[in-house]
């Protein structure tokens, strides 16, 4: 079994560092698409067998330490009665969407393990057959909530924002809610053999430190706490504003996932130095060529300088247009360094 990642985030010393990708089970791997040319994600995701097929898929492509679960952010939304469709260049939809404080009113508590059953189901599917860690993953309560409040989508986040201001009591039970969940959901997730479980809160960036510590802060901190209590190992990863990054650090994680908007080792002096990090190299590097992406990956393990608790990662998700052959170059620079260096 190979636990780089596992030991990695336990801040233990490794022979090389651990690689592994958002992103890497889809859309930049021609067999993914191959296989999800006539059927839906949402249909895929309640199927364990394809589930796990897909999230196995990277190790075809490239070596990376871990294979994260193929499934989406929105996923516990079924759970909760709501209904969402996948729409392309968009991304997950909610039909029924929160609108105002009697909608937050209305949510009821549920059973990810009754109502998410799949899920682990794929999970000790892959435990049983890869010789990598398996991820598992959740998405943080504001940005679980940007996807339910209802209103355009934009980088902005503007209904999010106002629901956020107008409806603060409203927000904090919305927000609350999730945290318990998906709390329970991540802990489900690694009763099945998930080894880490990363929180991803992909628009916090969105917000002001202000803000920020307000109305998401006490959520994040509250959802990862119980996952510390729990004994389930985490990676807590936000993206697009390094002003945030003390207040992630504060709200907790055994491992701090930044973006390329810092250099990484002036971000993990931020987070702190006893903290594990994740990142950060720039997905766009890998779409420029092989030599963009090699130049700065090793600029990234020069800066790290061979410390303990570092998980190779981009800032976040593969794009589209990557090139595995690219993806397939910086892992094995990844590797080498290690080998180079010692």
């Amino acid at each position: 079994m190979n636990d780089r990642l596992i030991r990695a985030a336990r801040g233990e010393e490794v022979d090389q560092t651990p690689v592994w990708f958002m992103r890497q089970a889809g859309r930049a791997l021609p067999r993914y698409r191959e296989l999800r040319a006539d059927v839906g994600m949402f249909e895929i995701l309640r199927d364990p067998e394809a589930t796990a097929e897909i999230t196995a898929l990277p190790l075809e492509y490239f070596a990376v330490d871990g294979c994260v679960l193929y499934s989406d952010l929105v996923t516990p939304f079924f759970g909760a009665g709501f209904d969402v469709e996948l729409r392309s260049g968009v991304g997950p939809v909610v039909l029924n969407p929160v609108e105002g404080p009697a909608d937050v009113e209305r949510l009821k508590p549920f059973d990810p393990r009754v109502e998410l059953s799949y899920t682990f189901d794929a999970i000790r599917l892959l435990v049983s057959r890869l010789e990598v860690p398996v991820l598992g993953f959740v998405g943080a309560p504001y940005t679980l909530c940007s996807y339910l409040i209802k209103g355009p989508r934009s980088r902005h986040l503007e209904a999010v924002k106002v629901f956020m201001w107008q409806y603060p009591e409203a927000w904090h039970r919305l927000a609350g809610y999730w945290a318990d969940l998906q709390a329970e959901y991540a802990i489900a997730q690694h009763e099945a053999g998930a080894a880490v479980v990363q929180v991803f809160d992909s628009w916090a960036g969105s917000l002001g430190p202000g803000d920020y510590d307000r109305y998401v802060f006490p959520h994040t901190r509250r959802l990862l706490r119980r996952l510390a209590e729990a004994g389930v190992p985490t990676i807590n990863f936000a993206t697009g504003n390094p002003a945030l990054l003390p207040l992630l650090s504060a709200a907790g994680g055994d491992v701090l996932g930044v973006d390329w908007r810092l250099p990484i080792d002036e971000a993990w002096e931020l987070v702190g130095l006893d903290r594990g990090i994740q990142g950060n190299l720039d997905p766009v590097a890998v779409v420029a060529g092989e030599a963009v992406a090699l130049e700065q990956t090793r600029d990234i393990m020069q800066r790290v300088g061979g410390r303990p608790g570092h998980i190779f990662n981009l800032g976040h998700g593969i794009l589209p247009s990557s090139d595995p052959a690219v993806l397939r170059a910086v892992v094995e620079t990844v590797h080498e360094y290690a080998a180079q260096e010692r």
